[in-house]
């Protein structure tokens, strides 16, 4: 994958790249926890380069959604979106509502060639919304 995407394969890249392949919409601190697990030595630097080279590469993408720090997820490719919960800041995958990608037609695009549309749905989770108020 990074060799097809004409990055150098190291191993705290291997590592971020397995990181969040494993660990969906996380963020930095908790790809950085995920990465010490095997590679205890690395540091901050490194991941956040990693992750630059990454996102660069369209091998990860970053999605930041309003009030959140960045968070990174291995789903790429296509135009789905994301859900967050209020309460507890929980994301999940939300894939366009109609065909392929409805959301690409801009009622007007002002000149630019949109290739990505980013929608984020809000909400309380069902955890949140069945837990005992306080």
């Amino acid at each position: 994958m990074l060799r097809r995407s004409d990055l150098r394969v190291t191993r705290p890249r291997v590592a971020v790249l397995g990181a969040v392949y494993e660990h969906p919409h996380a963020d930095t601190d908790s790809i950085i926890r995920a990465v010490r697990e095997e590679l205890p030595d690395v540091s901050h630097q490194a991941v956040y380069d990693s992750l630059h080279a990454l996102t660069a590469a369209r091998l990860v993408r970053r999605i930041q959604p309003s009030g959140s720090v960045a968070r990174y997820e291995s789903r790429v490719g296509d135009n789905h979106h994301h859900v967050v919960c209020r309460t507890c800041g929980a994301i999940a995958d939300v894939d366009c509502a109609v065909g392929g990608a409805p959301c690409l037609t801009a009622s007007d695009d002002h000149g630019f060639t949109i290739d990505e549309a980013e929608v984020m749905y809000w909400g309380v989770c069902p955890d949140c919304s069945t837990a005992p108020t306080r």
